[in-house]
């Protein structure tokens, strides 16, 4: 009788093998696949969540870049005097702050998933790929909400025939969205491996991304800076997809496939590097959260 139990517990087929004993480049990407519908609910748990117990719920989506264009219209363009070359400043600003918004959010909200949610990842096991791909997946949400108001007020101004010449480099919206996306998760992914033994950085991160906003052609462009310090703006692999996401709707800026294509090239290493990291760590990260 000991025999066949034992004999049918070696026929038996396991659906599911836990091991931490795994190759660095194994990234578990079938079984973030089959995991599709966790990672879903994990979108739906974040939009929920974030505006459940606020009186406007997600007005604030339309609120937050509005109010931050009217602020820049005010101190950059006004004050400060910062030339948009001709166009209107709030659809100057706000192309910029839409896309910028997007990495922005991805970055800081992928860069603390193993301190935000190790409460579940030390009760349940599941691909925890999962859970930065929902983070991007929830802000793409967010972008669409973004993105509906920025055309809005962009068709007005283009029926208005202001300085506004949009071009077939439209159709390289969703491509400089996907960037967008590939450098936050990929960054986001890295910065999380190192703060789970190094927390100093989840303070710096937020100073550290106001200061990168300004080191990005998000208030400025490219044109108008002096030759000696475009270059160095340049070398920021976010300023070429932003100055094309803006030469896309209004016509007027900086944009060169060079640089555009050097942009996807940091995005590829970002993410392999940022997905090799965050693999090795969390197989030991709930040691040191």
């Amino acid at each position: 009788m000991a025999q066949k139990v034992e004999k049918n517990i070696r026929s038996e087929e396991w659906t599911e093998v836990i091991s931490s004993e795994t190759h660095l480049f194994d990234l578990h990407l079938k079984e973030v696949w089959r995991y599709r519908d966790l990672l879903i609910m994990f979108v739906k748990r974040d939009f929920v969540a974030t505006y459940k117990q606020t009186i406007l719920g997600p007005v604030w989506f339309f609120i937050q870049p509005l109010l931050t264009t009217l602020t820049f219209m005010l101190v950059f363009g006004t004050i400060a005097g910062i030339s948009t070359n001709g166009i209107p400043m709030m659809v100057f600003y706000m192309s910029g702050i839409t896309i910028w918004n997007y990495f922005a959010e991805c970055l800081n909200k992928t860069s603390t998933v193993f301190r935000d949610n190790a409460p579940i990842f030390g009760k349940v096991y599941f691909p925890r790929l999962v859970m930065p791909l929902s983070i991007v997946v929830s802000n793409l949400v967010r972008l669409g909400i973004q993105m509906s108001l920025f055309l809005i007020i962009w068709v007005y101004f283009l029926t208005q025939k202001n300085q506004i010449h949009p071009n077939l480099l439209l159709l390289l919206v969703p491509y400089l969205i996907f960037l967008m996306a590939i450098i936050g998760l990929g960054a986001g992914m890295l910065i999380s491996a190192l703060t789970t033994k190094y927390r100093d950085l989840v303070f710096l991160l937020s100073f550290g991304v106001q200061l990168l906003m300004y080191a990005t052609p998000v208030i400025y462009s490219l044109t108008n800076l002096p030759a000696k310090y475009a270059w160095l703006i340049k070398a920021n692999p976010l300023s070429p997809i932003i100055e094309t996401f803006r030469y896309a709707f209004i016509g007027s800026g900086f944009f060169s496939w060079f640089s555009l294509a050097y942009s996807s090239v940091w995005a590829i290493v970002l993410l392999l590097l940022g997905a090799l990291v965050f693999n090795k760590v969390e197989k030991s990260f709930m040691d040191t959260v």
